[in-house]
C-alpha cells in the first residue's frame, strides 16, 4: 500500500501522527525517512500524543532510544543519525523493541535497514519550497 498526505503546517503534522498513534497495534514499526528539519520529530510527537503519552518527546540524538511507557502501548523512539554500523543496535536491544510488543520509531531508518522488520511502514517526509515554508509531503507505504 502507498498512500500520500500533504500537510501545510506543523499542527497538520501532529495531526496525521496523532492517528497513526491512535491505530498503531502492538509490534508496530515505523521507519521515519527524510532530511534534516522535515518533521520527522513533529511526526513522532503526534503518534506519542495519539498512544496517549504526555510527558515531552524529543529526539534522543544522542541516546538512539528514549523509551516511554505511560500510553496504552510501550513507545521505543530510535534515532540512529550517530550509528557508524548498524551493528551498533545491537548494544541497545533493538530486537527486543522490533519484535516486542509496543510501537518502534527509527528516525534516519534507511542506516540500519537491514535489520528493520520484513512489515516496517516507511514513512518519507519531505518539503516543496515552492509550496510554502511549512508544507510537507508525506508518502507512507507499507
Amino acid at each position: 500500500m502507498r498512500k500520500v498526505i500533504e500537510t501545510a503546517s506543523p499542527a497538520e503534522t501532529f495531526a496525521f501522527g496523532e492517528n497513526l498513534g491512535r491505530d498503531a497495534k502492538p509490534g508496530t514499526v515505523i521507519a521515519l525517512l527524510g532530511d534534516l528539519g522535515v518533521g520527522k520529530t513533529v511526526l513522532t510527537q503526534g503518534i506519542a500524543a495519539g498512544l496517549g503519552i504526555t510527558e515531552p518527546v524529543v529526539s534522543p540524538t544522542f541516546t538512539i532510544l528514549q523509551v516511554y511507557e505511560e500510553g496504552r502501548l510501550p513507545f521505543y523512539h530510535y534515532d540512529v543519525y550517530r550509528i557508524g554500523d548498524p551493528e551498533e543496535m545491537e548494544e541497545v536491544g533493538y530486537e527486543d523493541c522490533f519484535y516486542g510488543e509496543g510501537v518502534c520509531i527509527v528516525e534516519w531508518a534507511d542506516l540500519i535497514g537491514e535489520l528493520l522488520p520484513e512489515d516496517t511502514i516507511r514513512i518519507t517526509i519531505e518539503k516543496d519550497p515552492e509550496r510554502g515554508f511549512d508544507y510537507r509531503r508525506i508518502t507512507v507505504e507499507s
